[in-house]
């Protein structure tokens, strides 16, 4: 590695090793301001500072209780609700593993496993007031697919969300630019009383990753029939 001549930045040589493409990643990697702070400030991800600003928009852990943490790896979102909401109960759910947080109760399972639900709710000893969802599939490589898999989570996530929400709470979620989107629009909007969408400056500026915020949980009467699709910036939201 080496220092360029504009500012400090850091220039990876190639290896043999590594792909040009591998080079270019590790590059941005050494030159993000918020890859360097993260872990300065010991956070697991860069991540924790798309929450961090979203929270500074929406103030959604203001007084929170009980928050669930879908897709939990590496633990950076848990981190800031545990600075931001000390008091709060978390349960987290990844297929990857993840290192212990002090106060956080974390499992190694498939958020779709039939037992997910169950063991998140059971581990914040009652309904959560906060629904988070980092989520994001496995990609195979075609942008479609990967799109639709990606989206098919964030359906999952938002009908957990609508199932088990205390009244007044909110759902967090990432989505992806593109696809059919009015579905969960509409069906997040009949079940909470606002809906938007955010990029936060922390996510980086070619990345297609959106966030739906959608806050004041109406309750499980208000729920709608009809199953939720996917969401994306374009759409207009109350």
């Amino acid at each position: 590695m080496s220092r360029g001549g504009s500012g400090g930045r850091t220039r990876v040589k190639t290896s043999r090793g590594r792909t040009p493409q591998s080079n270019r990643w590790l590059e941005r990697q050494l030159n993000d301001p918020y890859v360097r702070r993260a872990k300065a400030e010991g956070y697991r991800s860069r991540a924790a500072y798309k929450l961090m600003e979203l929270d500074e928009r929406f103030h959604f852990l203001n007084g929170v209780r009980r928050v669930v943490d879908l897709g939990i790896a590496p633990g950076g979102w848990s981190q800031v609700v545990r600075k931001l909401a000390p008091r709060a109960a978390i349960a987290g759910i990844d297929l990857l593993p993840v290192d212990p947080i002090d106060g956080v109760a974390i499992y190694q399972l498939d958020f779709t496993d039939d037992r997910a639900p169950d063991l998140l709710i059971e581990a914040l000893g009652g309904a959560p007031d906060l629904i988070l969802s980092d989520m994001a599939a496995n990609t195979v490589g075609h942008p479609q697919t990967d799109h639709l898999r990606t989206m098919g989570l964030v359906e999952t996530a938002a009908a957990f969300a609508c199932e088990v929400l205390q009244p007044g709470g909110a759902f967090v979620a990432k989505v992806l630019a593109g696809g059919a989107d009015s579905a969960l629009v509409s069906a997040l909007k009949r079940n909470f009383t606002a809906v938007k969408h955010a990029k936060p400056p922390a996510s980086r500026k070619d990345s297609s990753e959106w966030y739906v915020v959608a806050q004041g949980f109406k309750g499980r009467a208000a729920r709608a029939d009809a199953a939720p699709a996917s969401a994306a910036p374009n759409d207009t939201v109350a």
